[in-house]
């Protein structure tokens, strides 16, 4: 099956006011720029994202939010980003912060068919008793804060410990980034790019899949598939010029002068 769409646009057309969507990426490193920019000019909102992270203030996720897009962010970090800080606290944005290990395997759990998983991060914690902020109210106080959530006691090995209960994530649509991909759906991420993008791409009822390089089926080496294409619905192939531009979160430089 051909799964390749002629575009961007044409591959977020269909995404409504208030779905829920899986944007793969850490910080900018192996975000779906150009399907967020197309999402962007296509104007939905009222959307609730789960992403690592909330890009920076000009680039990724960030340019979504500054137009006011989002109603509700589930994320592991958001330091990054002084107007996602500005809505959070003002009241306009409800925020659930997730332990990072703990977002990436609801992901893959959501994908997996999983509906919740015990793990002991969290456990003496908020995460597990209840009570994080999620939303503010316009004078500053909590307008919704987080559930306790189930904890039980497992043995695991030799010890007994306690578990706190955490509910898959299972996404609208997912929005992810490759480095190479064939018409059939099958991705290859390239090193750290890889990071969230096969989990969000397993948790969306409809995953869109922006391909540096569109190559044939049987091009790619089964062995070094990271996703096969059973999670992938449509494949947008970038333009040379749209695979190229990539910025970079931090740059540090050094003097000639310095040793490593």
């Amino acid at each position: 099956m051909d799964k390749t769409v002629t575009s961007a646009r044409e591959a977020v057309a269909d995404i409504p006011a208030g779905a829920s969507l899986a944007v793969g990426g850490f910080g900018l490193c192996g975000i779906p720029s150009v399907l967020i920019q197309a999402l962007r000019e296509q104007g939905s909102g009222d959307l609730e994202v789960i992403s690592n992270n909330c890009g920076v203030d000009d680039w990724g996720l960030g340019l979504l939010l500054q137009d006011g897009r989002f109603r509700r962010v589930v994320a592991s970090y958001v330091g990054e980003n002084k107007e996602f800080a500005r809505q959070y606290l003002a009241g306009e944005l409800e925020v659930e912060l997730t332990p990072q290990g703990t977002l990436a395997e609801r992901l893959r759990a959501g994908g997996s068919g999983i509906p919740a998983f015990f793990t002991a991060t969290g456990v003496g914690t908020q995460i597990a008793e209840g009570g994080l902020p999620w939303k503010y109210d316009f004078e500053g106080g909590v307008a919704v804060a987080s559930p306790p959530k189930r904890t039980e006691e497992f043995e695991l090995g030799r010890s007994v410990g306690t578990f706190v209960l955490e509910k898959a994530i299972v996404a609208d649509f997912a929005l992810v980034r490759a480095a190479r991909g064939d018409r059939h759906g099958n991705l290859v991420f390239h090193s750290a790019a890889r990071n969230f993008n096969p989990l969000c791409a397993m948790a969306g009822v409809v995953t869109i899949a922006e391909v540096e390089e569109l190559v044939e089926p049987g091009d790619l080496d089964p062995d070094q598939i990271h996703l096969p294409g059973v999670y992938v619905h449509r494949v947008v192939p970038l333009t040379p010029a749209e695979a190229a531009e990539k910025r970079i979160e931090k740059r540090t430089t050094r003097t000639g002068t310095e040793q490593n």
